[in-house]
């Protein structure tokens, strides 16, 4: 056990020994860990400060949501989100003496978290819990929440950045994954601003989302199909519900041995999903599902061949090659989610007239 990680950890616990702590969970941007105190167990997070130039902003936010969700009836919540812990000093992060900065939650008990699913059951209660969470701050005003990551998901911003990359990389492979990546970018290119289009245009409107609800983000509780809590929640911030919605489908619905999109399990997603939302989806919100499902898995595949052609500098990886690997698959899958295309938009205006 490294002295500056215990000294960190011990900040959030005065007076407790630390009995252990280990690295926890897969995530691509922050360092997180469990430690185990004697009075209590909680989570450490190292935030990125490459990501998140402004750390002190994402705290701002969590304590935000946090004053909310006291403001409603109790009885109407139904997800138990992380709250945040204090050091010492009363403060609710904390800057080492590296200057990396940190901050403490408290442990979500007896939540697990999945890397896929094998269930409808399971999909269901995965759509249920975002739109819970989309309904638990739908009358928060998003301009109350700081943007912690200006540009997240916005798509045709990832684009020129890979444009710039891609003009100055000296990389000039010639392998088969390289070209398809390239030419599969500049064949999508022209279909990239379909959502801000429709933002800046008015048709959607910007509520409070999370930013980043991957599978293994909810907690199941212990070995049930329920899921108790919505966890990594420093992409908290005004965007579009579709680019959660989207990402929620990236992730769920991703068979990874051949890349393909299980409609099945869409499906289960979006009924749950819909049936919670109610009212405060409209009939515009539904003209831009289809789009906000082939759409993110394009630019997360982006976001990954950028940083393989600029080294890897943003997600975190074990292998050179292993952004570009990541941004094949994301461009396989889109490419079957542009193939069910039909059933898709048959099963999205089946649940639109419901």
């Amino acid at each position: 056990m490294k002295d500056p990680l215990l000294a960190t950890a011990g900040q959030f616990c005065p007076g407790q020994a630390i009995a252990e702590i280990k690295t926890l969970g897969n995530g691509l941007i922050n360092d997180t860990f469990l430690v185990s105190a004697a009075e209590s167990k909680f989570v450490l997070q190292r935030i990125n400060g490459r990501v998140f130039s402004q750390p002190e902003r994402v705290i701002e936010n969590l304590q935000c949501i946090g004053r909310h969700l006291q403001s409603l009836d109790a009885r109407m919540i139904k997800l138990t989100l992380p709250a945040l812990l204090q050091t010492a000093a009363g403060d609710y992060g904390y800057r080492d003496p590296a200057g990396d900065f940190w901050r403490a939650l408290a442990l979500i008990e007896h939540g697990q978290s999945r890397e896929c699913l094998s269930r409808r059951s399971e999909a269901g209660q995965t759509g249920f819990a975002l739109a819970h969470f989309h309904r638990l701050f739908s009358n928060l005003e998003p301009g109350l929440l700081h943007d912690t990551l200006p540009g997240f998901h916005v798509t045709p911003g990832y684009l020129r950045h890979y444009d710039q990359v891609a003009a100055a990389s000296a990389a000039d492979r010639k392998d088969e994954s390289v070209v398809f990546c390239r030419r599969f970018i500049d064949d999508y290119r022209d279909k990239c601003d379909v959502l801000e289009n429709a933002r800046r245009q008015g048709l959607l409107r910007e509520r409070i989302i999370h930013g980043d609800p991957k599978l293994n983000n909810f907690l199941f509780a212990g070995d049930a199909d329920s899921i108790i809590s919505l966890i990594d929640l420093d992409t908290v911030k005004p965007g579009l519900v579709h680019y959660d919605i989207g990402d929620c489908l990236r992730s769920c619905c991703h068979i990874k041995r051949d890349h393909r999109f299980d409609l099945d399990l869409c499906a289960s997603v979006l009924e749950n999903y819909l049936r919670e939302a109610g009212s405060f989806f409209s009939d515009a919100d539904y003209d831009y599902l289809y789009a906000a499902i082939e759409l993110i898995p394009f630019e997360l595949g982006l976001r990954f061949f950028t940083d393989f052609l600029n080294g890897d500098r943003y997600f975190k990886v074990k292998r050179r090659d292993q952004n570009l690997e990541r941004a094949v698959e994301q461009f396989r899958l889109c490419q079957d989610v542009r193939r069910q295309r039909p059933h898709i938009d048959a099963l999205i205006d089946r649940l639109r007239n419901v």
